[in-house]
């Protein structure tokens, strides 16, 4: 027996649509619902324009992840491409701003679980019900990855068939003189008083909708194919920014104002009590917990195996442990059980306060990926001969950094003081993590995508795929 057997690799189960699947449970179709009335008052009542915008800007870093993907097929995402075209300490810092959105997605949506459970069960202290939530998703994602995609495709394919309902439903409604009285009517796309200003404000708010199709990534060590990894990224994007574009276009043309509702926060329930009655109600409202389970399964999965890359490629007991594949489930045990623990702060913490700190990171990782598009391809491969590679390599990523980088600077208040609190934080872990820069951190590929650890001596140990 080896001395030192390669470490358990991670099981290559996940099809094409599989990952689509995961992508669009982690983007949670229903939470343009949920967001509706937030988003309608920031945007003087064009929220599809909202969507639009947010789509239009997602495209073209889809299009600059799926090119790195196939670049470095690892489950590290924009961590890896920054960390082998820039320096391993910027994607450290890139992957660990990630983090903190990656951590707290599987957060939000116990706490979403929480609320609504509460709701129903008063007196049942909430904390029960975050304890039990969060260890039957942990285990779920611990046992088995398969498993784990196809109970998520069953409830993706729930949440698309409740909104193809209200579709159906407000389509009548309007025909019936509700609303705009059409669904033809331009009103919900621009109107007089709608200023750029405010749809960028607002796309700042969708944008969170749309953090998924990057995680898709992190199932790239687990697909059967690696190469379906990149169509899978636009597959997600593209059916879910048209899912959140149409459900914005009927809900904005059945509810121009927020005239009639109560509650603008979180204005799912209402809408769903409006458009269909209390039967349909009650089912919109079980399709929103479908989807927070979905969200939960998939967001579960993907910061997991995020924690594992990044642990994989460092020194130490606690890389070492946090890297830990399980022999028998293949699966990132240790990493999982982390971000289980975290997401039981569900019980103590308020929706609001979490919201507030998420995006900074994520739009941090869509503005590095464009720019690592642009390093390898246009800087390193000196690939900028004739306009097709000039568009390719270098002005279809720059675009995509100016769009996340709009939406970057728009960003709330709460969560750039946060995010700059947590890059923080990363940059003081670093500084410790490299002994103030002496020893450096970093992750080679092989030929054949697979990854290598480098030690401090700059000895790789082979990781198996």
């Amino acid at each position: 027996m080896s001395p030192n057997p390669a470490p358990t690799a991670l099981r290559r189960s996940l099809g094409l649509w599989a990952i689509v699947g995961l992508g669009l449970g982690y983007m949670t179709p229903m939470t343009v619902f949920d967001t509706f009335g937030i988003v309608t008052g920031e945007t003087n009542g064009v929220v599809p324009a909202a969507y639009l915008f947010a789509l239009v800007a997602m495209v073209f870093t889809a299009v600059s992840y799926g090119r790195m993907t196939r670049v470095f097929p690892s489950a590290g995402s924009a961590y890896t491409y920054a960390s082998e075209t820039i320096h391993p300490n910027v994607g450290f810092l890139v992957g660990w701003s990630s983090l903190l959105d990656y951590l707290l997605l599987p957060l939000v949506n116990a706490l979403i679980v929480r609320l609504y459970l509460e709701s129903f069960f008063p007196q049942v202290p909430g904390w029960i019900w975050v304890v039990g939530y969060v260890a039957a998703i942990t285990a779920m994602n611990l046992f088995s990855m398969s498993s784990t995609s196809k109970v998520n495709g069953v409830l993706v394919a729930f949440q698309i068939v409740l909104i193809g309902v209200f579709v159906a439903l407000t389509w009548a409604s309007l025909n019936a003189g509700a609303g705009t009285g059409t669904a033809f009517s331009l009103a919900p796309l621009f109107h007089e008083g709608v200023h750029l200003g405010a749809v960028i404000g607002g796309a700042t708010v969708v944008c969170f909708s749309f953090i998924g199709f990057d995680a898709i990534t992190m199932y790239t060590e687990e697909a059967k194919d690696t190469r379906t990894v990149p169509k899978a990224i636009v597959l997600a994007l593209m059916i879910g920014g048209a899912i959140f574009f149409v459900a914005a276009w009927f809900a904005q043309s059945r509810f121009p104002t927020l005239a009639g509702f109560h509650f603008t926060d979180d204005t799912l329930p209402e809408i769903a009590l409006k458009t269909g009655g209390l039967l349909f109600q009650i089912l919109f409202i079980s399709a929103a917990v479908a989807a927070a389970v979905a969200s939960s399964l998939a967001s579960h999965a993907s910061v997991s195996r995020m924690i594992y890359v990044m642990a994989r490629n460092g020194n130490g007991r606690i890389s070492r442990t946090l890297s830990f594949v399980h022999p028998k489930f293949r699966t990132p045990a240790v990493a999982v059980l982390l971000v289980g623990a975290v997401s039981l702060l569900a019980a103590a913490f308020t929706l609001e306060f979490v919201s507030s700190m998420i995006n900074f990171g994520a739009l941090i990782a869509f503005t590095m990926v464009n720019a690592t598009v642009i390093i390898h391809f246009a800087i390193r491969k000196r690939q900028v001969h004739g306009a097709k590679q000039i568009i390719r390599n270098v002005a279809l990523p720059a675009i995509g950094m100016v769009l996340t980088g709009v939406l970057w600077a728009n960003l709330h208040f709460d969560a750039l003081t946060y995010g700059l609190i947590w890059l923080a934080i990363g940059i003081v872990t670093l500084v410790v993590l490299t002994r103030a820069f002496r020893t450096r951190l970093g992750v080679k590929l092989d030929e054949d995508g697979d990854a290598a650890i480098i030690t401090r001596e700059g000895a790789p140990s082979e990781v198996a795929r």
